[in-house]
């Protein structure tokens, strides 16, 4: 499928923006195929995703549902993202919880999970796919503010919910699916803290792997190329914005909804013997595994 050309939003770089709205896009982003048809891969379980509100999360989020999850999508602020996908779960006939909050700090991770179990009852599969990224020109362009605040989004977060979660997820047998990057892989000159915090996200998927093998509960990684998601226009200029995706082998951007079967694969019986492993969904550009 050809995605459309991407209009980028023309506007200052401004902390507020990150990691941007979906529903303010020009070229809005396509988080499902109308042909999708679900076999109830994934009925009567329960899922927390962070970032659920937009992008590859929103994506992940109606794909489970119309695999017969019921959802908690995590946000930062993006109430009209969220409330946006909180409608297209529930006309799947699926609950969801709508939780808002700054995934980087320990106490509201553990306040997710609470309430996740307070709602439900039960939690089955952990997506944490939240992330932000700054673009910086220099290494002596990031802040300690900036460092901080990208790692504790992008990989402490992870930590944080993980621990949180685990008594329930061993309750359930469940699974841990966590959003990497092609550039834990190939590395980026100007996202050098992003680039980092991915590669340590694919350290902490294979460690973790290992080390609740025996609990039954599996970790997994998607390591996503270009995608077009709220994240680019945000974060990038408008060169950047219009060229993006051009670079890989398939020659455009990737689309929300293209991702969403590597995680839905991941989380169901069809990968029940998959663990410590990372999919890569990136437009052909071959990267070492």
């Amino acid at each position: 499928m050809a995605s459309k050309r991407a209009e980028p939003r023309r506007q200052p770089h401004s902390k507020s923006q990150h990691p941007g709205r979906e529903h303010k896009m020009l070229d809005q982003p396509v988080f499902v195929r109308t042909d999708y048809r679900g076999a109830d891969k994934l009925l009567g379980k329960v899922a927390i995703i962070t970032g659920g509100d937009s992008g590859i999360g929103r994506a992940v989020a109606i794909v489970y549902a119309k695999e017969g999850a019921d959802l908690v999508i995590v946000y930062r602020d993006e109430e009209t993202d969220a409330a946006q996908t909180q409608q297209l779960i529930q006309a799947e006939h699926r609950r969801c919880l709508l939780i808002k909050g700054d995934i980087g700090k320990v106490e509201f991770c553990q306040r997710i999970v609470e309430q996740t179990i307070k709602a439900f009852g039960r939690l089955d599969v952990l997506v944490n796919n939240a992330a932000e990224q700054h673009p910086q020109e220099s290494i002596t362009d990031i802040t300690p503010q900036q460092l901080l605040r990208t790692f504790s989004t992008n990989i402490f977060a992870m930590f944080y919910l993980t621990s949180a979660a685990l008594t329930h997820l061993k309750k359930q047998g469940g699974c841990i699916i966590n959003t990497t990057s092609v550039t834990a892989f190939r590395g980026s000159a100007k996202l050098l803290d992003y680039a980092s915090t991915k590669g340590a996200i694919l350290s902490f998927t294979r460690s973790l792997s290992a080390n609740l093998a025996k609990d039954g509960i599996r970790v997994n990684a998607v390591a996503p190329g270009p995608i077009w998601t709220p994240l680019i226009p945000s974060t990038f200029d408008a060169d950047k914005v219009e060229s993006f995706g051009k670079d890989v082998p398939m020659g455009r951007v990737g689309q929300p909804f293209e991702c969403a079967g590597a995680y839905v694969y991941l989380a169901s019986a069809d990968a029940s013997y998959v663990t410590g492993q990372t999919l890569h969904v990136n437009g052909g550009e071959v990267v070492n595994a």
